[in-house]
């Protein structure tokens, strides 16, 4: 395997991103907004802190974030029935309507860094990119075990 594995991965990572910064202005979000919208429309309802672990962000920082997604009129925070002391989050009409924005963005971008790849090449490229994922995510066995 060669040496340069983890600069390819981490290039393309950078380049998506650029990419879809730009694409994303146009429709008036940024990515880390878009990434809020994104799975707010997955897990509809959820609570501050579980979108912070879900983003890997402080809960402080994703709570400016929300303000100002509050202020732009796109999420809505409403209290939790069963802990007062938490916030379930959720899309509003328009939220839900900016996503549908970005939608065409985000599958054209991606169509255009999958260029030159057939169908099946794509579907093994997230699925092993899904295997890479599922690796790093699993915990060590001597944190898992004290």
């Amino acid at each position: 395997m060669s040496d340069d594995l983890g600069f390819l991965l981490g290039d393309a990572a950078r380049l998506l991103r650029r990419s879809f910064d730009e694409r994303a202005r146009a429709v008036g979000v940024t990515r880390p907004q878009w990434r809020v919208l994104a799975l707010l429309k997955r897990f509809d309802g959820c609570t501050q802190v579980t979108m912070a672990d879900m983003l890997d962000v402080e809960p402080i920082t994703l709570g400016r974030m929300i303000d100002r997604l509050q202020e732009s009129g796109l999420v809505e925070r409403r209290a939790d029935p069963k802990d007062r002391r938490a916030w379930r989050l959720h899309l509003t009409t328009l939220g839900e309507s900016r996503i549908g924005a970005l939608r065409p963005t985000a599958l054209a971008l991606f169509d255009d860094a999958l260029a030159g790849l057939d169908d099946a090449q794509r579907t093994q490229l997230e699925s092993m990119l899904n295997t890479i994922r599922t690796n790093l995510t699993r915990k060590p066995l001597e944190t898992a075990h004290g």
